[in-house]
């Protein structure tokens, strides 16, 4: 399902600055994971999970930038942006990419548990699914595991 690419270093420098939110939602004690969503080259908006912040499920850090952008660009539709996220996105957020019309979906670490692109239901490929992005996966995974494992790590010793 997801297609092959090749180095470009826009690609990376958007994944960095998900990366940086990711690291600002770890900061406010969240679970790091970082989204942007860009058109055009632009930045159209950036942030990281903010669900126990905000008391709110649904503010994973793709929820937040989707309707940022949906609001500065005055659309529901988010014809021709494309969303860099440094984790594969649940299934809640799959299906907003979804409904957004995202064109084109980066992201950092797979997620075995609670992915919906690669793993779960791998909702693009449902024939339900009235609109898949093109998912380009991997991108920062290093990185962006290595956050994430050192998160869950250090919350085991802090709980333990």
């Amino acid at each position: 399902m997801t297609k092959p690419l090749k180095p470009r270093p826009e690609l990376s420098g958007f994944m960095d600055l998900a990366l940086e939110e990711a690291r600002a939602a770890q900061a406010r004690g969240e679970v790091p994971i970082g989204a942007v969503l860009v058109k055009d080259g632009e930045v159209i908006a950036a942030d990281g999970n903010r669900t126990l912040e905000l008391d709110d499920p649904t503010a994973h850090a793709e929820m937040l930038v989707i309707r940022a952008g949906g609001a500065k660009l005055g659309s529901q539709r988010l014809t021709g942006c494309d969303l860099y996220v440094t984790l594969e996105p649940c299934p809640m957020c799959a299906a907003a990419i979804s409904f957004a019309r995202i064109r084109r979906l980066y992201f950092g670490a797979g997620d075995e548990k609670g992915g919906a692109v690669e793993h779960g239901v791998r909702f693009y490929a449902n024939p339900t699914c009235h609109h898949a992005p093109d998912v380009y996966s991997g991108i920062g995974e290093r990185k962006a595991a290595s956050l994430l494992k050192k998160f869950f790590r250090e919350r085991r010793q802090v709980e333990g």
